[in-house]
């Protein structure tokens, strides 16, 4: 009897199976491989599932976006803090009737060249009621920036990075948003892009 081990171009049995069923899990999980599929980018979708998982991604100009998640944001809690450091003193005041909503989102360059990320980003209700993000400054390391540079066949958050160690693995987009919009769900997210403002696309996002 031959005490060679099978080749592995051919698994074979239950070991096999699961250990194909694994490698297909990771292949799906990866975000910027061979693995990809074209036909998953779209321009509309819903966000569903948690750290971005089922969300679509959504191809805008030469890049693709993806929500990893969107909630509301408490500033007197640790967590949440560190999202809103470096806002202007003006506009760190809530007024009444108003909540911070943060959106986390991962930018996608799979062209051979560095392509900027776009800063029309807005949030709006079922009312008509349309948010733009509040830009804090460069204290903040967890805070999505207009016009970064996303590097070729690259990511931002840049891997390794502050904002991509964190669960969420997403840049913060924050916003201030009427608690009357939060009840007037679902919420949309737009990505406009600012070199060919025809590239749109929209999702439903998660509250």
């Amino acid at each position: 009897m031959s005490t060679q081990p099978d080749s592995p171009r051919r698994p074979r049995g239950p070991r096999a199976r699961r250990l194909v069923a694994v490698l297909g899990a990771i292949c799906a999980a990866v975000l910027i491989t061979a693995c990809g599929n074209q036909n998953d980018r779209q321009t509309t979708g819903t966000y569903a599932g948690n750290g971005g998982l089922g969300a679509p991604y959504l191809s805008v100009g030469k890049l693709v976006y993806q929500v990893q998640i969107s909630r509301e944001l408490n500033p007197y809690e640790i967590e949440d803090k560190q999202f809103m450091e470096g806002l202007p003193p003006e506009e760190a005041k809530l007024h009444p009737g108003e909540e911070w909503f943060g959106v986390f989102m991962q930018v996608y360059n799979e062209t051979g060249s560095p392509h900027r990320a776009t800063g029309d980003i807005t949030v709006y209700d079922t009312e008509g009621n349309v948010y733009h993000p509040i830009i804090p400054n460069e204290t903040n390391l967890y805070a999505y920036r207009p016009e970064e540079v996303v590097p070729a066949n690259g990511q931002i958050p840049v891997p390794n990075s502050t904002a991509d160690s964190t669960p969420i693995g997403g840049l913060v987009l924050l916003y201030k948003i009427k608690v009357e919009s939060i009840e007037n769900r679902p919420l949309e997210i737009k990505i406009v892009s600012q070199k060919n403002p025809s590239e749109v696309a929209t999702a439903e996002l998660d509250v």
